[in-house]
């Protein structure tokens, strides 16, 4: 099943995606829809007309979750492009909502930056609270999967040693166009999945995210043993090599530059760069 969070003249809606184009569900986002224990159902048994996906103007999929965790050096190409050691424990930051756009709004380039990377993520949505999971549990806790492009003001994460500062600058974060649950992806709550992102069409980063140092069920263990998981909440996996800031020379986005975000079996982010 794939859930969208779509923009409609009386608002945001939940959306089930189907063959014929998109069904409106009773709810006003796909986080308010995970709020119910019965969401499955509900998605799955909705009925109305279905209107073209052409036509779907993409909310963020969960517009303002409780929790935006992410977690730093993740793939092994990436650790090491970034000169560092593979970690014995997951690397956690986080963002805040208003970091977020939807999956064709533009990403807004702040005037106090001049290092804005782009970092393709595959990224868990949670379906059930979960605190100290086991490994059971964790996976029962993640309703599926959507795509963040984590983009990070390079300059401002790394004036300190806390990143939080250069990850989430406002409407910089695009999240979705949907959210597909685990039984339709490959390898399922450890899904094995071709990801990339290209820049003004020039391939930037292309990875599997079997390369995960940390698989998504091993992530939603570690941090529910440190807070409380709510429906809604999500974990960005982290991003593979390729990103501008560990280029010779770095490279990073302009006004008007091209952002494309791809995952097999997910979909695609296509957003433009626009000087705030």
């Amino acid at each position: 099943m794939k859930l969208a969070t779509v923009r409609t003249d009386e608002g945001t809606r939940a959306a089930r995606l189907t063959d014929d184009g998109h069904v409106l569900l009773d709810a006003p986002d796909v986080g308010a829809l995970l709020a119910r224990d019965d969401w499955a159902d509900v998605a799955a048994s909705a009925r109305g007309q279905a209107r073209p996906v052409a036509e779907a103007v993409f909310a963020p999929v969960v517009p303002r979750p409780g929790k935006i965790l992410c977690v730093g050096l993740n793939y092994r190409p990436h650790i090491l492009e970034m000169g560092r050691d593979l970690p014995e424990h997951p690397t956690l930051f986080a963002k805040f909502a208003d970091a977020l756009i939807g999956a064709r709004d533009d990403i807004l380039l702040p005037p106090e930056s001049s290092a804005v990377d782009w970092e393709a993520e595959l990224t868990v949505v949670i379906g059930r609270t979960v605190r100290r999971a086991t490994e059971e549990e964790a996976e029962r806790a993640i309703a599926g999967f959507t795509i963040m492009n984590d983009v990070s003001m390079r300059d401002w994460q790394f004036r300190t040693k806390e990143w939080l500062q250069g990850k989430t600058f406002d409407s910089s974060t695009p999240l979705g166009p949907v959210m597909v649950t685990p039984d339709e992806l490959p390898g399922g709550v450890r899904p094995a999945l071709s990801l990339g992102c290209r820049v003004d069409g020039e391939v930037m980063q292309k990875a599997n995210t079997s390369d995960l140092v940390f698989d998504p069920v091993t992530l939603v263990r570690y941090a529910s043993t440190i807070i409380t998981l709510r429906p809604g909440d999500v974990i960005a996996t982290g991003t593979p090599g390729g990103v501008g800031h560990a280029r010779k020379p770095p490279r990073y986005l302009t006004d008007g530059a091209t952002v494309v975000t791809e995952i097999e079996g997910i979909g695609r982010l296509e957003n433009t760069a626009r000087t705030a």
